[in-house]
């Protein structure tokens, strides 16, 4: 049997671990869904710079924020003592992975800089900004859940 998701008996996750896996599904989920509606609207040869972006952005940003709330509240509802509980590892493990996440945040914001210095369209400045966001939250969570399947180094 897989002990992908710890299925196994007597087996514990953190909470904080649940909520990894939350945060880098849901950025990558709400992100493919983007990237969906986005270029099936460019389908008919419009060019992407002429595909009303900014509709289905504000849509997708704002469910996966819904779904992550959501999502976050059934985890805690379903194991109410766990939600409270974050020691010492999962602060450390929370550091590590927010850091590491952070550097796209860095990268999305000097790409728009860029574009936008060098007179790109408002849907590539855009996209630059969410992309860098998208991957944060992606990059982030994957270093968390590896820190917490396989251990970190402490400093």
């Amino acid at each position: 049997m897989s002990k992908f998701f710890y299925t196994g008996a007597g087996a514990v996750v953190a909470f904080e671990e649940k909520r990894a896996w939350i945060m880098g599904v849901v950025a990558a989920v709400a992100y493919a869904v983007y990237l969906a509606l986005v270029l099936g609207r460019s389908g008919g040869g419009v060019p992407l710079t002429e595909v009303p972006y900014i509709t289905p952005l504000l849509w997708t940003v704002g469910g996966a924020i819904a779904a992550a709330i959501l999502l976050n509240i059934a985890v805690a509802v379903a194991k109410p003592g766990e939600a409270d509980v974050k020691d010492q590892r999962d602060k450390e493990i929370g550091l590590l992975g927010e850091h590491a996440g952070q550097s796209f945040l860095a990268i999305g914001g000097v790409a728009a800089l860029i574009l936008s210095m060098a007179g790109a369209d408002r849907f590539w400045i855009s996209n630059a900004l969410y992309l860098g966001f998208v991957l944060s939250a992606v990059l982030g969570s994957a270093v968390k859940l590896a820190a917490y399947r396989q251990g970190f180094q402490q400093w």
